[in-house]
């Protein structure tokens, strides 16, 4: 064997090592947590072994505690894709340069939250934000939400020309919309702010008290969640797999998947889409 043939043989094995060694890499994800964590770990569990075939990549879902943790997973590069809200998404894509949000769910292109009140209020469904919530209780959901604290906290201001703590007579943050709905059924806060989706899916499973809590204001629309994932994937996972990435989850197809969301299907998005997001949070003061 010639000295050339040797040079040929052993830069084929290196590719051959570094390809292995760059697919070896597993591919992780996170989700920020707004509903309880078993449901979560139930939820992405599907979703990473779904990943995991149509990639070709070993795929791991990590939980987080918090909003702000998940944001950090995705800038110190420990998930490389993550579901995020509307708000969340767009203060981790200004951490990592070149990141994208890739596609959100059918019924993220129109989001909308629930006001919600414990019936001894009195309130009922209106067109309005009502002026008898004043001095009532109030709890949003995690302080970095876009449904559970961003959005409802633009209107309470919009409608009432104050801020949420002059308006009611005390203010909590429940961590999640399950949470929030739980307190509210319950009577511990009077009124508070959910997504829609949470809202419908308990009520669909039975899980909502219709005699203690109502929905009394519906928001209009916003862009809410999306995938978003980082700019030096395909460094990491070869060419092409930011790009395999998207087609796997508008691909996504399998009912008890999209249920457990819940949404009907994925669609193309793009972080333009979110520049409504970054108005409003700029405007109430949650971004610089």
């Amino acid at each position: 064997m010639t000295l050339s043939h040797i040079r040929k043989l052993m830069l084929s094995s290196l590719l051959l090592f570094t390809s292995f060694a760059v697919s070896a890499q597993p591919f992780v994800f996170t989700a920020i947590p707004d509903e309880d964590e078993t449901k979560l770990v139930e939820r992405f569990r599907g979703i990473a072994d779904y990943l995991q075939e149509e990639l070709g990549v070993e795929v791991r879902y990590i939980p987080v505690k918090s909003y702000a943790a998940a944001i950090s997973a995705f800038r110190n590069n420990q998930v490389q894709l993550a579901w995020f809200g509307g708000l969340s998404g767009v203060q981790a894509r200004e951490l990592v340069p070149g990141s994208e949000a890739l596609a959100q769910g059918v019924e993220d292109e129109a989001f909308y939250n629930y006001f919600i009140a414990h019936t001894s209020t009195g309130l009922e469904m209106s067109d309005t934000l009502p002026e008898e919530m004043r001095g009532k209780t109030f709890t949003f959901g995690s302080k970095g939400s876009t449904s559970g604290r961003l959005i409802p906290e633009y209107h309470i201001r919009r409608v009432f020309n104050e801020a949420p703590e002059d308006v009611f007579s005390r203010v909590g943050f429940s961590g999640n919309h399950t949470r929030t709905l739980r307190l509210v059924e319950a009577g511990t806060y009077e009124l508070g702010a959910i997504n829609f989706a949470v809202w419908e899916k308990e009520l669909a499973d039975g899980n909502i008290d219709t005699d203690e809590v109502k929905v009394i204001w519906k928001t209009p629309a916003y862009p809410n969640y999306q995938w978003s994932i980082r700019g030096d994937v395909d460094e990491r996972y070869g060419d092409g797999f930011k790009e395999k990435v998207r087609q796997a989850l508008l691909n996504m197809d399998d009912p008890e998947l999209l249920e457990s969301f819940p949404r009907s299907g994925f669609i193309p998005t793009e972080n333009e889409n979110y520049e409504p997001i970054r108005s409003v949070a700029e405007q109430i003061g949650i971004l610089d």
